[in-house]
């Protein structure tokens, strides 16, 4: 049998990220970070002043973009042109601008043609907001994550203040459901739900427990698959 392409699928701060590489690791599956690579694009459009509706400029920059993700001993790094801006690219200010820039439907083309690849031959697990819809509907497993906007919210700004980010409770919850309402309303690849992903709401589970259930259903799938 063939190793299994993975999607997970879900609004900002559902626990996407850490859940796609807690799977990945329990697999030992690729963990490919589709979210960090529409922050690069924000981000260099940021460092460079372009703005963030002039999709045709931001289209060249997205098939310009060397984007790297790459595991380490210490932790999943992500490098934009040979520079590792990991922590860069998670701020508060990046996070609101990617939900624009990766609106633009010339950046999810380029983006989408890259996730393809590094995904087509599977035993790889996708963290996004329309893996499962637009970039792998073919995935064996899909998963579609939420949480309630303040639960995410607070995740959030527990994340930022472990930091050091000089953040607010209520400004953080705002942005979460600012971030909510643009994916859910752009024309191009919104935030939707797969007709066949497993919805998992992580509101008053812990980490640990949803990884069990995501791992249950992995162990399914490949039985029925065999």
């Amino acid at each position: 049998m063939n190793e299994l392409i993975i999607a997970i699928d879900g609004p900002s701060g559902a626990g996407k990220s850490t859940l796609s590489k807690l799977l990945a690791q329990q697999l030992n599956y690729v963990h490919l970070d589709t979210g960090a690579m529409y922050r690069c694009v924000a981000f260099a459009a940021m460092e460079q002043g372009i703005d963030p509706d002039d999709q045709e400029r931001l289209g060249t920059l997205a098939q310009q973009l060397k984007i790297e993700l790459v595991h380490t001993l210490s932790g999943d790094r992500v490098l934009l042109d040979g520079s590792d801006v990991s922590t860069a690219i998670r701020t508060p200010e990046v996070s609101l601008l990617t939900s624009r820039v990766s609106a633009a439907p010339q950046v999810r083309k380029a983006l989408v043609a890259l996730q393809r690849r590094l995904g087509e031959a599977g035993g790889v697990v996708l963290e996004g907001r329309d893996i499962g819809t637009v970039v792998f509907p073919q995935a064996q497993v899909k998963f579609f994550l939420s949480a309630t906007a303040a639960e995410r919210g607070q995740r959030r700004y527990a994340e930022l203040v472990a930091k050091g980010v000089t953040v607010s409770l209520q400004q953080t919850i705002s942005e979460v459901v600012a971030r909510d309402l643009a994916d859910s309303e752009r024309e191009h690849a919104p935030l939707l739900q797969a007709d066949d992903a497993v919805v998992i709401d992580s509101t008053n589970l812990n980490i640990d427990q949803v990884l069990t259930a995501m791992v249950e259903v992995v162990k399914l799938r490949r039985q029925e698959l065999k």
